[in-house]
């Protein structure tokens, strides 16, 4: 069941950031200084690359918060979620800010990436609590 629960919860994380993500987008795009072609999207949209890489880093949160959540001997929804907040917000989102001010990122970036970088392990947490 571990397996599966990790998988469903990648998934959850990934389809989260895509809402995520399609409803900032152009503030995003602005904010991370993307080339935009006249259509409006990414000039660079073609590569499936970045999709793979969130994939597989959605997988690698999920497997590690799971391996986290019964260690601790966290059990259910409410728990698993809160659990997964506090990865996002006492450890994701503060590295991606530390990051962002190092290379002069704009504070928006740093607010919507943080976002999505607190959201994504609440999500994978709820759904990890689940199982």
């Amino acid at each position: 069941m571990g397996y599966l629960a990790v998988i469903v919860a990648a998934l959850g994380c990934f389809a989260m950031g895509a809402v995520w993500y399609m409803s900032l987008s152009r503030p995003w795009m602005r904010a991370a200084q993307i080339d935009v072609g006249e259509d409006g999207r990414p000039a660079n949209s073609g590569s499936a690359v970045p999709f793979i890489i969130s994939g597989i880093t959605a997988l690698f949160v999920a497997g590690m918060m799971r391996h986290i959540l019964v260690m601790g001997g966290i059990d259910g929804v409410g728990k698993s979620a809160l659990a997964g907040l506090g990865v996002g917000l006492f450890f994701i989102a503060p590295w991606t800010a530390m990051n962002y001010a190092y290379a002069a990122r704009p504070r928006e970036l740093t607010l919507i990436d943080g976002g999505y970088a607190i959201l994504g392990p609440t999500i994978t947490g709820l759904i990890l609590g689940l199982f």
